[in-house]
């Protein structure tokens, strides 16, 4: 009796559940790819608890079977207002595929990581079984998947130009980004009477619409149209074209409206919602979730995802780095949303009282751990940038890169009676922390540095220099090299002076549009030099919507249309990859051969030439310097080792 009581404190999954919260009628039914767990960190559970806390009825259909007689997408009826459909976490294709679109065996949110339980392009599936099942119920699209399919976009595992997922999918709507101020604006207007198709006005929305209609009229949006879709298949520039319209858009604080054709149909695209404010962030995170995975699974397994991110704290969204391979901007947004130190606390509180809690939480951090708190000193200025990056090529005389509030919630949390420890394993910007880059940092920085290594590592710092070329390095929009140098000295620096014996782990990738065979050399011969032994590195993913892979497919910069190298066939990929591991003995004659047939026998002497000196830090430890797997993250952790709040999977920048 105490389970069935107890069960009614997550979402309702089945018809038994529905009943037993005395409901009858539901007015949203969720599908997910994801198993539920109701924590703020799985979109989900985020959107369910959303609807719940505005007076609405909402169930989960987790995993549904897609492949039998569809009894799941039925099992709940007909929901008053629309169906919401999510592939989950993360993108369906990027769990089930590695970059060399290999099939995973492991799916990190479902119980016992066993894979199977969602189908590829998850979105589409789902959609067309609910419209096919119920053709006259609205059905509304969001999560990452849904979010960064959007408009045209280049998809890597079919190796073609797609359209806008609303399209594929027969959905009604699109909600992209963070849906809560969106979904909150949809109920408020169909609560109200207003008929689904008429749901036209709503920020950060997009939908299809008959071109014979016209576009609908509001005085306060202006419209920009970009190339068709057809012209974008007939035109790879027209494509990469597009990009940086729609990239803009989607960072700036009053954006535009945008058009695209679409076989006689208009793609409309509406503007999304300013930053969430302090106190809308924490009413998101301040619901009542229970912080577990639902009751059902306790026989199944535990789930990988969970598992990684039950003692963690997001402190924030949003990220102002720009980085070209990442997705965070198109999907959170270029400005900071942050809690409350209130709001962090009382989850501290809500962590510490888990029964299983042993006194460490795994991380207090956000896509960049320490950008918390960080904004435009001059709101106005901000209101008028169009740039993608508020960090590149320089960091913005406007940015308030004071790192006192972070450095305080820190303490703050380290204080409490029962933590033992708060590690930061979400990775860190490390050129925010060298006054070489950050030319206006103040000396929080400072204290900064020596709280989080004195309190917060766990042994190994993660920072994400990604490269060693400047060139490289200026189109994935990330600082040179040098500041990584220098960081890293300011490590060894503290490390030595406060007898810490820690590791600086550096995260790199191959094979990066604009990135040649040379340049992976040298990275290895920079990397050596410098006491690392890189083991589990990355090797490029196209995923939509990013910088990197419109360069991928189109071969174009899509903000200045010049032409760059990108490697991509097989061969290409695995040459550059064996650079990360000059030091294996399998490896040592194939990189020999390469650097005398491309006439460079000074890296040669320098890589395989009688080992360098080992770093101090290395020659203490003793212990080689790692990156963590790549393989890990595309499990269902992020390149921190967890998972944001949006349910996006975070990329490290």
């Amino acid at each position: 009796m105490k389970e069935l009581q107890d069960i009614t404190k997550w979402l309702p999954t089945t018809k038994k559940e529905v009943e037993m919260h005395g409901w009858g009628e539901l007015d949203v039914i969720l599908v997910s790819g994801d198993a539920y767990v109701d924590h703020p960190s799985f979109g989900p559970a985020v959107i369910g608890r959303i609807i719940e806390s505005e007076g609405y009825r909402v169930a989960i259909i987790p995993q549904p079977n897609w492949q039998d007689d569809l009894r799941d997408f039925k099992k709940l009826g007909i929901p008053r207002f629309f169906f919401g459909v999510t592939a989950g976490c993360m993108d369906s294709m990027v769990n089930h595929y590695t970059a060399n679109k290999r099939t995973r065996s492991k799916d990190a949110y479902t119980p016992g990581g066993e894979s199977g339980f969602r189908p590829d392009y998850a979105v589409n599936t789902y959609s067309k079984i609910l419209k096919s099942i119920y053709p006259d119920v609205p059905v509304i699209i969001g999560g990452i998947e849904a979010s960064l399919r959007r408009v045209t976009h280049y998809d890597y595992w079919s190796d073609k130009l797609a359209p806008s997922i609303l399209e594929t999918s027969g959905a009604d709507l699109l909600v992209y980004g963070m849906g809560e101020q969106p979904l909150k604006e949809i109920l408020k207007l169909l609560e109200k009477g207003v008929p689904f198709h008429q749901l036209t006005m709503v920020k950060q929305t997009a939908y299809i619409r008959d071109q014979s209609q016209g576009v609908p009229k509001n005085k306060n949006w202006k419209d920009i149209t970009i190339n068709a879709h057809q012209n974008c298949l007939e035109d790879k520039k027209a494509f990469a074209a597009n990009f940086k319209q729609v990239e803009q858009e989607s960072n700036k604080v009053f954006a535009n409206r945008i058009i695209q054709n679409i076989s006689g149909n208009n793609l409309i695209i509406n503007p999304p919602f300013q930053t969430m404010t302090e106190r809308e962030i924490d009413t998101s995170f301040d619901l009542p979730y229970t912080r577990l995975p639902h009751p059902k699974y306790r026989k199944r397994g535990t789930i990988p995802a969970y598992e990684m991110i039950k003692f963690s704290i997001n402190m924030h969204r949003g990220c102002f780095g720009g980085c070209s391979f990442c997705t965070i901007s198109a999907h959170q947004g270029k400005f900071i949303a942050s809690r409350s130190q209130k709001s962090i606390l009382n989850e501290v509180d809500q962590v510490v009282g888990m029964p299983d809690f042993k006194g460490y939480i795994s991380d207090l951090g956000g896509p960049s751990a320490n950008m918390y708190k960080m904004k435009g000193v001059v709101q106005k200025i901000c209101d008028k940038c169009i740039a993608p990056s508020c960090i590149h090529p320089v960091v913005c005389s406007n940015l308030d890169t004071d790192h006192s509030q972070v450095t305080e919630i820190y303490r703050k949390v380290d204080e409490h009676p029962k933590v033992k420890k708060a590690f930061i394993g979400s990775g860190i910007r490390h050129d925010l922390l060298t006054k070489s880059y950050n030319k206006e940092a103040n000396t929080s920085i400072n204290d900064y540095m020596v709280q989080l290594l004195t309190r917060h590592v766990s042994g190994r710092l993660k920072v994400a220099p990604e490269h060693t070329s400047d060139e490289t390095l200026k189109i994935m929009r990330k600082p040179s090299f040098a500041h990584f140098r220098e960081f890293k000295k300011q490590f060894d620096d503290i490390d030595k002076k406060l007898g810490l014996n820690q590791q600086l782990v550096p995260y790199f990738i191959s094979s990066h549009p604009g990135c040649s065979e040379e340049d992976m050399a040298n990275l290895a011969v920079e990397t050596k030099e410098l006491g690392f032994r890189l083991e589990h590195v990355q090797d490029f993913t196209p995923t939509p919507m990013t910088v990197a892979t419109v360069m991928y497919y189109s071969g174009y910069h899509p903000y200045t249309l010049k032409q760059y190298f990108t490697p991509k066939s097989k061969q290409e990929k695995i040459s550059q990859h064996r650079f990360f591991f000059w030091y294996k003995k399998e490896n040592r004659n194939w990189i020999k051969k390469r650097l005398i047939d491309s006439r460079r026998p000074d890296l040669l002497k320098r890589l395989l030439g009688p080992d360098q000196k080992r770093s101090s830090q290395q020659a203490e430890s003793g212990n080689k310097i790692r990156t963590e797997s790549s393989e890990k993250i595309k499990k269902g952790m992020n390149r921190t080792g967890r998972i944001n709040n949006s349910g996006v999977k975070r990329k490290r920048c």
